[in-house]
This record gives C-alpha cells, sequence and structure tokens, in this order.
C-alpha cells in the first residue's frame, strides 16, 4: 500500500495525461480560459445560441490552421475536451462544422471544390443524416437525391413527413449555412444507395433558400442549439455536389461507378466522418468530468461544515461519506482519460480494412463507456456541492445535461454497443487465457491479478452469450439474439472496464518517479477493486475468487481509498483544468463558507 508516500508533483500527471499532445493541448487550454467564453448571466435560449455561433468564429480566427486540425483526430479531439467545459452548444456546433461537415468534404474527392468559405467560417457547415422515422437505422433513411437528365441536376426531396431531417442546426441563427445531406442516389429509377451532398441551405443573408424548410424543434434540455426539422422541397443541385469517392463516383454525363457492390457499405463509407464524431463526443465528456471533479474536490476542501465533537468544525471533504464518492470518480476520472488516449491512438494508426474495423468497434466501446461514466462522476460532483452545483455559473449542472446529448449523439450508446457485443461474439473478440496461479494465491492488492479478475467475467460473459446465441431451441433469430443480448452487452461493459483498467496500469508503468507510479497504482487499484466487488458473486461462484477474498473486499477497498484521499487535491491539478475558468466560479470565490 502507499499509504505514506509523498504527493505526487502534479506536473508528472499532467505529463503523462498530455505528454503526446502538450502542444495542441496547451493552447487550447489557453485559450478557452479566456474571458470572452466565461458564463453569461440571464440569457434567454435563443441568445444562448447566438453566442455559441459568435464565439464559433472566435475559435475558428484563433486556429493556425483548420483544415490541419480537421485532419488530425486527435487535435480534433482535444479540441472538444477544452470547448465543452466553456460551451456546451460551442462544442455541438463546432463538431458539426470542423468534424461531420469539413471532415468529410476533406475524406471525399472535392476536386475543384472551394473550401475556403467554410475554412475562414464565411458559412457554417451542417450536417443532415437521421430522419424523424430514421434516427439509428440510418441506413433506411428515405431523402432521395434523382438524377434529372433533361437538367443535368439533382432533385433533392423530403418524400413524407417522416423523412424530414430531425435536429440539425439549420435555422437562420449563426449567418449563412451550407449542409451535408444524405440521401438515396437514384438514377433511372434504380436506388444506388446512401451519399452525402452539398447543398446550401440559406443566401449570403441568411434567409433560407427556395424549397429548405427549416421548423424549429422544442427547446431540449442538452445543450443549446438551433435544433430543426427539415425538408427539403424540389431543391436543385448540380452533379457535383455529391461526395465522391471510390465508393460511388457519378460522371458529368450521369454514369455512376462504385467499387463497393454493397449500398450499406457505400453508406457507412459516406459517413465515415460518425467515427471520429465518436471520438469527439468522448472527449467533451472528459474535458468535462474532469472539470466537475476538481470544483467538486477543492469545494469541499473550502466548504466547512460539523465535526464529530461539540464546536468542531472541519472541511466536508474530511467526512468519509462525502470523500469516498469523489475519489472513486478520480479513479474513474483517470482510467476514462488513459482509455481515450490509447483508443485515438489506435484509431489513428489504423491501417487496412481489418485494423480500422477494429479500431471503429474500439472507438464505439469507448464512447459509450465514457459518456455514460462521465454522467455517473458528474451527478455525483453535482450532489456534493449541493445547491451550489445546480448554478449553471458553476460549471456542472449544464455541462451535465448537456453529456445526455454526447450519450445519443454519433449513435446512442446502447445501439452502438450491442453491435459490438455483436462483432465480438462472432470473431471480433478472442477472451484472455485463464491466469495460471490459483485465485486464492493472489493478492486482491495486486494490479495484474485484478486485471486477470476483469478478463475472467470477459470470459464467462462471451462463453454465456456465446451458448445462448447458438441455442436453436430458443426459437427465431431474434428470439436467440434477445436471450443471449444482455450477456453480450455485459460483455461489452467487463471488456471496457478491463481496457480502461489496463490503460492506467501502463501509465504507471511510463511513469518516471516512484511517486506518481504508486499513486496511479493505486487509482488502478481501486478502479478494478470497484467493479470486482460489484460482480464478485459472479467470479465467485465460477471459482476465480475465493470465500475469503469476497469477505475481504470491503476492507479492501477501503484502505485503498485511505491511500489515496490525502492525494486528492494533487489528483485534480494533475486534470490541469481551466484555473482562470474555475477560479471566476461563484462557489469558489470565498474560501471558507459555514455550511
Amino acid at each position: 500500500m502507499t499509504s505514506t508516500t509523498p504527493p505526487a508533483p502534479s506536473s508528472t500527471l499532467r505529463e503523462l495525461l498530455f505528454a503526446t499532445r502538450r502542444p495542441v493541448h496547451e493552447p487550447l487550454r489557453d485559450f478557452f480560459g479566456s474571458a470572452v467564453f466565461d458564463y453569461q448571466e440571464g440569457l434567454t435560449h435563443d441568445e444562448r445560441i447566438a453566442l455559441s455561433y459568435q464565439r464559433l468564429r472566435v475559435v475558428n480566427a484563433g486556429l493556425p490552421d483548420p483544415e490541419a486540425l480537421v485532419r488530425d483526430a486527435e487535435a480534433l479531439s482535444a479540441l472538444h475536451e477544452w470547448a465543452g467545459v466553456v460551451d456546451a452548444g460551442l462544442a455541438t456546433i463546432l463538431s458539426i462544422h470542423y468534424n461531420l461537415f469539413l471532415g468529410s468534404l476533406l475524406d471525399h474527392d472535392h476536386g475543384e471544390r472551394d473550401l475556403g468559405p467554410y475554412l475562414r467560417m464565411e458559412r457554417v457547415g451542417t450536417f443532415l443524416c437521421t430522419e424523424r422515422a430514421h434516427g439509428n437505422d440510418a441506413a433506411q433513411l428515405r431523402t432521395t437525391a434523382t438524377l434529372d437528365r433533361a437538367t443535368g441536376t439533382l432533385l433533392l426531396e423530403t418524400p413524407d413527413p417522416g423523412a424530414r431531417k430531425w435536429m440539425p442546426n439549420t435555422s437562420t441563427t449563426g449567418g449563412p449555412k451550407d449542409a451535408l445531406v444524405a440521401a438515396r442516389l437514384v438514377i433511372d429509377g434504380k436506388d444506388e444507395g446512401v451519399f452525402l451532398f452539398l447543398t446550401p441551405l440559406t443566401d449570403a443573408h441568411g434567409r433560407h433558400l427556395p424549397g429548405v424548410e427549416a421548423e424549429a424543434l422544442p427547446q431540449t434540455a442538452s445543450s443549446p442549439v438551433d435544433h430543426c426539422a427539415t425538408t427539403f422541397r424540389g431543391v436543385r443541385l448540380p452533379l457535383t455536389a455529391m461526395l465522391q469517392g471510390d465508393h460511388g463516383r457519378l460522371t458529368p454525363d450521369g454514369a455512376f461507378t462504385s467499387s463497393l457492390g454493397s449500398p450499406r457499405k457505400r453508406f457507412l463509407r459516406s459517413i465515415g466522418r460518425v467515427t471520429s464524431g465518436k471520438l469527439c463526443m468522448s472527449a467533451y465528456s472528459l474535458g468535462t468530468m474532469r472539470h466537475a471533479l476538481a470544483v467538486a474536490v477543492r469545494h469541499s476542501h473550502q466548504r466547512v461544515t460539523s465535526g464529530m465533537t461539540s464546536g468542531q468544525r472541519v472541511p466536508l471533504f474530511a467526512h468519509r461519506t462525502h470523500h469516498t464518492p469523489l475519489v472513486e470518480a478520480l479513479a474513474t476520472t483517470y482510467a476514462a482519460n488513459f482509455l481515450q488516449r490509447e483508443v485515438t491512438d489506435r484509431w489513428s494508426r489504423a491501417e487496412g480494412d481489418e485494423e480500422r474495423e477494429d479500431a471503429e468497434r474500439l472507438v464505439a466501446i469507448a464512447k459509450g463507456w465514457i459518456t455514460w461514466q462521465a454522467r455517473l462522476v458528474m451527478t455525483e460532483c453535482r450532489e456534493r456541492c449541493g445547491a451550489q452545483g445546480l448554478l449553471l455559473a458553476n460549471g456542472i449542472a449544464g455541462q451535465l445535461a448537456a453529456n445526455e446529448g454526447t450519450i445519443t449523439a454519433e449513435g446512442d450508446n446502447t445501439v452502438i454497443w450491442v453491435k459490438a457485443a455483436g462483432e465480438m461474439l462472432l470473431g471480433g473478440f478472442a477472451p484472455e487465457p485463464v491466469a495460471e496461479v490459483p485465485p486464492g494465491e493472489r493478492s486482491l492488492l495486486d494490479p495484474h491479478h485484478l486485471l486477470d479478475l476483469l478478463a475472467d467475467l470477459e470470459r464467462t460473459r462471451h462463453q454465456r452469450a456465446r451458448t445462448r446465441l447458438r441455442d436453436r431451441r430458443a426459437g427465431s433469430p431474434l428470439d436467440r439474439w434477445n436471450g443471449a443480448s444482455g450477456h453480450a452487452l455485459s460483455l461489452v461493459e467487463a471488456h471496457a472496464h478491463r481496457l480502461a483498467a489496463r490503460a492506467v496500469l501502463s501509465a504507471a508503468e511510463r511513469a518516471g518517479d516512484d511517486q506518481t507510479r504508486a499513486l496511479l497504482t493505486d487509482l488502478q487499484r481501486l478502479f478494478a477493486l470497484r467493479y470486482v466487488a460489484a460482480h464478485s458473486g459472479e467470479l465467485l461462484a465460477h471459482e476465480r475468487l475465493t470465500a475469503d477474498q469476497v469477505r475481504q473486499l470491503p476492507e479492501t477497498v477501503e484502505s485503498v481509498v485511505g491511500a489515496l484521499l490525502p492525494h486528492a487535491l494533487t489528483l485534480t491539478d494533475g486534470f490541469h483544468t481551466l484555473g482562470e475558468l474555475t477560479d471566476r466560479h461563484p462557489m469558489l470565490h470565498t474560501e471558507t463558507v459555514p455550511a
């Protein structure tokens, strides 16, 4: 145990969290810490949306090279980590403009297409894929782009109310806008699949063009954005509006060619930027959970309350009931950050179809796990701050609400996990072998033993799900999948926990000093022990834990919490949060406030 270990220097922790991309993170941190991004009290919903668009142009002016940013998955992800902390609406619209819109344009053959207006933010880009009747089954969408040979144009149509594009930011707020619209390419009555089409939405004065109808949707509880239901009525586009590549080309005379025979594969290639969008959503959650935790831990050290004897006053953090959830949240947040770093690196380096498919699945798993963990961490932080945590100006409640949007954006978490689970059961996953040393001979404080226990949970759930999936007595394929799906999702959950625990341990092994290494090892212990304890019955039943070890678990967890307790502020300092912004939060202005 490391209860006598002196606090590790926060600079070492920062180096581990941001080392590989420090030249990217440092300027962004300084930029978003400026007063222009301060929370503004008393704005209406529409005024807050307008402010986010103003800030979008401030961001673009501050970027040395917007095109280079869009091409760099790590840099784009980093942008979301810092933007989401100061303005959730800004984070949403910049994600759409830079990743989905500009990224898709750059990823496809754009030939002589002039991207200058978008790089200079003279026109804002948006992305229209989801339809009201087709969300997670977007491959079935019904918007059409039909070739009109008589005019040599494409006719963009919304055939029915269910095909209206759902929730994109297509209002006149924010200035002139263009969109990438996902639609079915129809040539001579044949459906060639779904592609993206560059479609002007407004004129230079921001007024909707003929045939474009955008109906404002009711206000959401998530980030303030100008969500609309968008309809196209006979909008004519040039053939060059189609974003082309090997997956689909349209010649000037209307001939179509594709290297992919499957319309579904053509669609997935067209919307390939959704995968990097998942990384961006995870990054938003990382930044906001780091910030919320730094605020909550600092607040609990400043605010005093009653102790256990008459007249005694102690910081809130002195109470076990207050600090244990925060220390556990620290372990989770470090695990989430190191997992995201590894996943982003894996995605950036992937080559070939097989590697990219594996990396895409890993991105989806991490996105679901990180955004869900952010909800838990920020909820805990909000509660630990009491009524102060409800004030939007204190930087927790609004970001927590906006995080609900990340859980749904770029694929609902459960849906993308279902897809990942199916792939893992059908050959995309090989369980770790059973550890050779009997579990009764290993310590619960052994970080490698804890990794083996997480692997044990993966293995048993994998076996259970595959058995149920193959049970033909269960009925139809849907019946068999329904019988296996719960176990399959629990497999994905265990897999995410093991990868995150392994990422923390890997960071500990890279630490350059004993203090930081010991501290990160304790974080990995606490993170893994909590999951092991929650599923100790399952491990006991499969003889991967002994009865004595199960009885020891509560005290073991307590001991690790106690070891980490003196280092809570050091650990939050390691997050390198926006200090200027934090200092301006109302609940942190006063050093000590009676409870």
